[in-house]
């Protein structure tokens, strides 16, 4: 597996927004995050100019003006993010967290009936 470098929660935020919207310039990012935090502009100008420079978003230069993406799929860090979850709370092992989450969780049948159905394709 790729390794994706390692993001804040506050980047993830970034992050979902630009996998909302994309490619976007930095001026539409602050617009769609001033929707959604109490950030000022300059807040989300630093968080995507850290997610550049760590390589998890890419940009393209049309007109003099950068339209950026993420270089990675939502679904890819997700991945990444749980197995690093899983290692450093459970020890790696996949077992006791699941039993946490659902325990944890108010499911809805649908939920339930999801779980079951990856479960069986296990």
């Amino acid at each position: 597996m790729t390794s994706i470098p390692k993001i804040s929660e506050a980047e993830w935020t970034v992050m979902k927004a630009l996998w909302g919207e994309n490619p976007v310039t930095a001026n539409k990012l602050v617009e769609i995050m001033t929707k959604s935090t109490t950030w000022k502009p300059n807040t989300t100008r630093s968080l995507l100019n850290r997610l550049v420079k760590k390589g998890v978003v890419g940009f393209v230069d049309i007109g003099r003006v950068y339209h950026y993406s993420p270089l990675f799929d939502e679904s890819l860090m997700v991945i990444e993010e749980s197995q690093s979850l899983l290692k450093k709370v459970f020890g790696g092992a996949a077992k006791p967290l699941l039993v946490a989450l659902i325990e944890s969780e108010d499911l809805s049948d649908d939920d339930i009936e999801e779980i079951r159905r990856v479960l069986d394709k296990k």
